[in-house]
């Protein structure tokens, strides 16, 4: 399995009681597929650059996710599908970097002297 990490765009008229169901159910769709989440972070509401279907921000989440690459084009399309969802991104994320090595022998503040 991948790791991915997925950028959604919910629209700015949804209430923030009605934005965690509908991540509930973007989550449940990656699920479905096979995938399991790793971690769900909000960026919060957001003005775009220049309107987007007639829509001037939106709340930004990023979820980020383990999933097989043959389930990301269907994922994608049910996302595209959705009118909850403005725009979704789906991209391969890098695996989290092994912890630190501990400095060489004679070495201050991590440099070698």
């Amino acid at each position: 399995m991948n790791r991915y990490e997925a950028m959604f765009i919910f629209p700015e008229s949804i209430k923030e009681d009605q934005l965690d169901p509908a991540i509930a159910v973007v989550r449940e769709e990656i699920e479905k597929a096979g995938g399991t989440i790793d971690n769900t972070t909000r960026l919060g509401k957001r003005t775009f650059a220049r309107p987007m279907k007639k829509m001037e921000g939106g709340h930004y989440i990023v979820i980020g996710f383990r999933a097989g690459g043959d389930r990301i084009a269907g994922l994608l399309e049910r996302y595209r599908l959705s009118e909850q969802i403005v725009r979704v991104q789906i991209h391969a994320a890098e695996e989290a970097p092994a912890a630190a090595a501990a400095p060489a022998e004679g070495a201050r503040d991590g440099v070698a002297q």
